[in-house]
């Protein structure tokens, strides 16, 4: 390993600290510098109540650190290193040129050491989860690593699969089932409205990324994951049922699908994929419940795909193991930050914004560590 050693800017220096920055690939920050290539979600524009809501399980932890520095606040550093930022369509925060600027084996000795070593995702860029085994034989509790913002694997026939791998569903509403399930995030208030990808082993994209901590966990839970999809969101159940219930004539139930609610495509694909050719035939003499259906399509999910195809991941540093400042309790002046620690979010600028606040809460730990050992 030939760590690049790079002065580190802002706040510590600020405070009269010398500080250097060790990264393990040729340049400092290459996952960040990556994710910055096709556009780079800082942070995001909702309400901070929707925002915290983001992160789950682990929101009472996130939401101190993000009172401290959140996405104005954000927004604000940005403009002061010279990227200004907008907001897009879709509510995300972008830097206005659309990406992110470019910000040996060597033994150090230092007084306090902030450690953000990343996950297991895009090994390649770095992260390659090696810390964890130190910190096992220091006794710091790890939570497993796992895929989040992935794909998941669903039992496509193969007709299904050659015939629609690669093809976008659009305009469709997603939840998980979640009956009788004892699920560790707060249940769904409302189903999400976006689209996803049928891929050829399954199912990927923006609103499966959204729903993948959900998905995960009744996974983890039941072995197998029920997401229902809603393929007219546009239409109320009532107007659904109105269209079905109109004559056929001799027209066949996938003309009339198609006539009446613009079911054609990979929609009309997933509703024979869903259900049996006897399912759809009980269902089309009964327009309520074939109503019911096409609002409620349920699509079984079977893993998360591998850890080395994720945008990120879950599981990490324990926050248990952590004092408030973000400190290891067994390893005073060892600070933990970043996507190490055990905390989930989906894509849209809330992993970033999470990942900046408690990288300054950790900064500002360790000041506080080092001035107390002065004392």
């Amino acid at each position: 390993m030939n760590p690049t050693r790079r002065p580190a800017p802002t706040a510590l220096p600020a405070a009269g600290l010398r500080v250097d920055l060790y990264d393990a690939m040729p340049s400092v920050g290459r996952k960040f510098l990556l994710a910055g290539k096709g556009g780079m979600n800082l942070t995001h524009s909702e309400a901070l109540e929707a925002f915290l809501g983001r992160y789950g399980a682990r929101r009472e932890a996130l939401a101190p650190l993000i009172d401290g520095f959140g996405p104005q606040a954000l927004r604000d550093w940005a403009r002061g290193l010279g990227v200004e930022t907008f907001v897009g369509s879709s509510g995300c925060i972008f830097p206005n040129d659309m990406k992110a600027a470019p910000l040996g084996e060597t033994e150090a000795r230092a007084d306090a050491v902030l450690l953000a070593l990343g996950g297991v995702s895009w090994a390649r860029l770095g992260s390659d989860g090696a810390w964890q085994s130190l910190f096992a034989e220091r006794g710091v509790p790890v939570k497993t690593l796992e895929p989040s913002n992935c794909g998941f694997e669903a039992p496509w026939s193969e007709y299904f699969r050659e015939r629609f791998a690669g093809q976008p569903v659009k305009s469709v509403a997603m939840s998980v089932d979640e009956s009788d399930a004892d699920a560790v995030s707060p249940p769904e208030s409302a189903p999400r409205q976006g689209e996803f990808v049928v891929s050829a082993s399954g199912v990927e994209g923006s609103l499966i990324y959204a729903l993948s901590a959900r998905i995960r966990e009744r996974i983890a839970q039941k072995g197998i994951a029920t997401i229902r999809l809603d393929l007219l969101p546009g239409l109320s159940l009532q107007k659904v049922q109105e269209a079905l219930a109109k004559p056929r004539g001799k027209c066949s139930l996938p003309s009339h699908l198609q006539s009446q609610l613009d079911i054609a495509g990979v929609k009309a694909g997933l509703l024979r994929e869903s259900l049996s050719r006897q399912a759809l035939a009980e269902l089309s003499g009964n327009s309520a419940r074939f109503a019911a259906m096409l609002k409620s399509l349920p699509v079984k999910l079977l893993r998360a795909r591998p850890l080395e195809e994720a945008i990120s991941c879950a599981g990490g540093v324990s926050f248990e193991a952590l004092d408030r400042h973000l400190m290891l309790k067994t390893l005073p002046g060892v600070f933990c930050a970043g996507e190490m620690l055990d905390w989930d979010a989906p894509t849209g600028g809330y992993l970033l914004t999470a990942c900046f606040a408690n990288g300054r809460a950790a900064g500002a730990g360790l000041l506080q560590y080092l001035a107390q050992q002065e004392l």
